[in-house]
Protein backbone atom coordinates (compact mmCIF):
# COMPACT_ATOMS: atom_id res chain seq x y z
CA UNK A 1 0.00 0.00 0.00
CA UNK A 2 1.70 3.20 -1.37
CA UNK A 3 1.73 6.25 1.61
CA UNK A 4 -1.31 8.25 -0.45
CA UNK A 5 -3.79 4.87 0.04
CA UNK A 6 -2.67 4.77 3.82
CA UNK A 7 -3.20 8.54 4.04
CA UNK A 8 -7.06 8.27 1.93
CA UNK A 9 -7.79 5.17 3.83
CA UNK A 10 -6.51 6.89 7.60
CA UNK A 11 -8.53 9.74 6.20
CA UNK A 12 -11.68 7.28 5.51
CA UNK A 13 -10.83 5.96 9.01
CA UNK A 14 -11.47 9.24 10.81
CA UNK A 15 -14.33 10.28 8.58
CA UNK A 16 -16.20 6.89 9.60
CA UNK A 17 -15.19 7.17 13.15
CA UNK A 18 -16.21 10.82 13.05
CA UNK A 19 -19.74 10.05 11.16
CA UNK A 20 -20.10 6.75 13.76
CA UNK A 21 -19.96 9.54 17.05
CA UNK A 22 -22.08 12.23 14.97
CA UNK A 23 -24.94 9.48 14.90
CA UNK A 24 -24.47 8.22 18.38
CA UNK A 25 -24.81 11.65 19.53
CA UNK A 26 -27.55 12.35 17.35
CA UNK A 27 -29.02 8.82 18.45
CA UNK A 28 -28.80 10.26 21.95
CA UNK A 29 -30.39 13.33 21.39
CA UNK A 30 -33.03 12.26 19.37
CA UNK A 31 -33.46 9.97 22.40
CA UNK A 32 -33.48 12.06 25.26
CA UNK A 33 -35.67 14.97 22.78
CA UNK A 34 -38.39 11.61 22.58
CA UNK A 35 -37.74 11.08 26.30
CA UNK A 36 -38.47 14.72 27.11
CA UNK A 37 -41.44 14.76 24.68
CA UNK A 38 -43.16 11.80 26.32
CA UNK A 39 -42.61 13.13 29.79
CA UNK A 40 -44.16 16.66 29.27
CA UNK A 41 -47.58 14.36 26.87
CA UNK A 42 -47.96 12.83 30.34
CA UNK A 43 -48.09 16.01 32.27
CA UNK A 44 -50.32 17.75 30.05
CA UNK A 45 -52.49 13.99 29.89
CA UNK A 46 -52.65 14.38 33.44
CA UNK A 47 -53.27 17.96 34.07
CA UNK A 48 -56.05 17.47 31.33
CA UNK A 49 -57.58 14.21 32.83
CA UNK A 50 -57.82 16.67 36.46
CA UNK A 51 -59.21 19.24 34.98
CA UNK A 52 -61.80 16.88 32.93
CA UNK A 53 -62.36 15.43 36.61
CA UNK A 54 -62.70 18.97 38.07
CA UNK A 55 -64.96 19.66 35.13
CA UNK A 56 -67.30 16.75 35.90
CA UNK A 57 -67.47 17.17 39.55
CA UNK A 58 -68.27 20.70 39.14
CA UNK A 59 -71.38 19.65 36.64
CA UNK A 60 -72.37 17.05 39.11
CA UNK A 61 -72.65 19.42 41.69
CA UNK A 62 -74.61 21.67 39.51
CA UNK A 63 -77.14 19.27 38.25
CA UNK A 64 -77.23 18.27 41.98
CA UNK A 65 -78.58 21.32 43.14
CA UNK A 66 -80.29 21.90 40.39
CA UNK A 67 -82.18 18.99 41.01
CA UNK A 68 -82.56 20.09 44.81
CA UNK A 69 -84.13 23.23 43.59
CA UNK A 70 -86.49 21.72 41.36
CA UNK A 71 -87.67 19.47 44.15
CA UNK A 72 -87.71 22.52 46.78
CA UNK A 73 -90.00 24.15 44.47
CA UNK A 74 -92.13 21.44 43.37
CA UNK A 75 -92.66 20.81 47.08
CA UNK A 76 -93.45 24.25 47.87
CA UNK A 77 -95.89 24.35 44.99
CA UNK A 78 -97.88 21.25 45.94
CA UNK A 79 -98.14 23.17 49.65
CA UNK A 80 -99.26 26.29 47.93
CA UNK A 81 -102.01 23.99 46.05
CA UNK A 82 -102.96 22.16 49.16
CA UNK A 83 -103.49 25.68 51.14
CA UNK A 84 -104.98 27.08 48.89
CA UNK A 85 -107.68 24.16 48.25
CA UNK A 86 -107.74 24.05 52.19
CA UNK A 87 -109.13 28.27 52.23
CA UNK A 88 -111.23 27.15 49.08
CA UNK A 89 -113.36 24.56 51.06
CA UNK A 90 -113.34 26.17 54.32
CA UNK A 91 -114.82 29.70 52.11
CA UNK A 92 -117.54 27.18 50.92
CA UNK A 93 -118.16 25.81 54.01
CA UNK A 94 -119.03 28.86 55.57
CA UNK A 95 -121.14 30.13 52.63
CA UNK A 96 -122.86 27.11 52.67
CA UNK A 97 -123.72 27.24 56.57
CA UNK A 98 -127.25 26.65 57.92
CA UNK A 99 -129.31 29.89 57.69
CA UNK A 100 -128.83 30.19 62.10
CA UNK A 101 -125.35 29.55 61.71
CA UNK A 102 -124.99 31.72 58.59
CA UNK A 103 -126.68 34.86 60.11
CA UNK A 104 -125.31 34.42 63.42
CA UNK A 105 -121.58 35.17 61.96
CA UNK A 106 -122.98 38.14 59.75
CA UNK A 107 -124.32 39.81 62.84
CA UNK A 108 -120.88 39.29 65.19
CA UNK A 109 -119.54 40.69 61.53
CA UNK A 110 -122.51 43.86 61.81
CA UNK A 111 -121.32 44.29 65.29
CA UNK A 112 -117.74 44.81 63.63
CA UNK A 113 -118.15 46.70 61.03
CA UNK A 114 -121.33 48.96 61.91
CA UNK A 115 -120.37 52.78 61.33
CA UNK A 116 -121.91 55.68 63.41
CA UNK A 117 -124.23 57.33 61.48
CA UNK A 118 -127.12 56.25 58.84
CA UNK A 119 -126.11 53.49 56.20
CA UNK A 120 -127.88 51.07 54.04
CA UNK A 121 -127.12 47.00 53.87
CA UNK A 122 -127.63 45.04 50.80
CA UNK A 123 -127.31 41.12 50.58
CA UNK A 124 -127.54 38.76 47.55
CA UNK A 125 -130.56 37.70 46.98
CA UNK A 126 -130.43 34.25 48.15
CA UNK A 127 -129.73 35.63 51.46
CA UNK A 128 -132.62 37.69 51.43
CA UNK A 129 -134.87 34.90 50.65
CA UNK A 130 -133.47 33.01 53.61
CA UNK A 131 -133.26 36.38 56.01
CA UNK A 132 -134.51 34.72 59.77
CA UNK A 133 -137.72 36.51 60.88
CA UNK A 134 -136.45 39.64 63.49
CA UNK A 135 -133.22 39.71 61.66
CA UNK A 136 -133.49 43.69 61.14
CA UNK A 137 -134.02 43.71 64.56
CA UNK A 138 -130.57 42.14 65.07
CA UNK A 139 -129.52 44.23 62.48
CA UNK A 140 -130.42 48.24 64.20
CA UNK A 141 -129.64 46.63 67.17
CA UNK A 142 -125.68 46.10 66.23
CA UNK A 143 -125.90 49.23 64.17
CA UNK A 144 -127.65 51.28 67.49
CA UNK A 145 -124.43 49.98 69.45
CA UNK A 146 -121.78 51.49 67.06
CA UNK A 147 -124.34 54.79 67.61
CA UNK A 148 -125.77 54.89 64.54
CA UNK A 149 -128.67 53.04 62.16
CA UNK A 150 -129.03 50.62 59.43
CA UNK A 151 -131.50 50.25 56.56
CA UNK A 152 -132.07 46.67 54.11
CA UNK A 153 -131.78 47.55 50.77
CA UNK A 154 -134.68 45.54 49.41
CA UNK A 155 -132.37 45.35 45.52
CA UNK A 156 -130.14 42.14 45.70
CA UNK A 157 -126.31 43.03 45.20
CA UNK A 158 -124.58 40.11 42.78
CA UNK A 159 -121.94 39.04 45.05
CA UNK A 160 -121.01 35.25 46.63
CA UNK A 161 -122.30 35.69 50.69
CA UNK A 162 -122.10 38.40 53.50
CA UNK A 163 -123.03 41.97 52.93
CA UNK A 164 -122.08 45.86 51.70
CA UNK A 165 -122.50 48.83 54.08
CA UNK A 166 -123.16 51.54 52.69
CA UNK A 167 -122.22 55.25 54.54
CA UNK A 168 -122.75 58.30 52.87
CA UNK A 169 -122.26 57.11 49.08
CA UNK A 170 -119.05 54.62 50.84
CA UNK A 171 -119.21 51.26 50.55
CA UNK A 172 -117.42 48.92 52.60
CA UNK A 173 -117.15 45.65 51.16
CA UNK A 174 -117.82 43.18 53.92
CA UNK A 175 -118.40 39.95 51.66
CA UNK A 176 -117.30 36.30 52.73
CA UNK A 177 -114.63 36.86 49.57
CA UNK A 178 -113.72 40.40 50.25
CA UNK A 179 -112.95 38.67 54.41
CA UNK A 180 -111.16 35.85 53.09
CA UNK A 181 -109.14 38.09 50.65
CA UNK A 182 -108.15 40.58 53.50
CA UNK A 183 -106.98 37.35 55.77
CA UNK A 184 -105.44 35.57 53.07
CA UNK A 185 -101.70 35.44 54.36
CA UNK A 186 -103.08 35.44 57.82
CA UNK A 187 -104.83 31.99 57.09
CA UNK A 188 -102.58 30.47 54.36
CA UNK A 189 -99.43 30.90 57.69
CA UNK A 190 -102.40 29.28 60.26
CA UNK A 191 -103.32 26.48 57.48
CA UNK A 192 -99.56 25.98 57.09
CA UNK A 193 -98.97 25.63 60.56
CA UNK A 194 -101.43 22.88 61.18
CA UNK A 195 -100.40 20.99 58.12
CA UNK A 196 -96.78 20.90 58.07
CA UNK A 197 -95.29 22.31 61.04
Amino acid sequence: MSGLDKIKSQILDEANHSAEVKLAEANEKAERMLSEAKAEAEAEVSRLQAKSQEAVAVYADRVKSSGEMQRKQAILQAKQEVIADVLQNAYEKVCAQDDAAYFGMITRMLEKYAQPGDGIISFNAKDLKRMPKGFEAEMEKAAQKKGGSLKLSAEAKEMDGGFILVYGGVEENCTIRAMFDAKRDYLSDKVHEVLFI
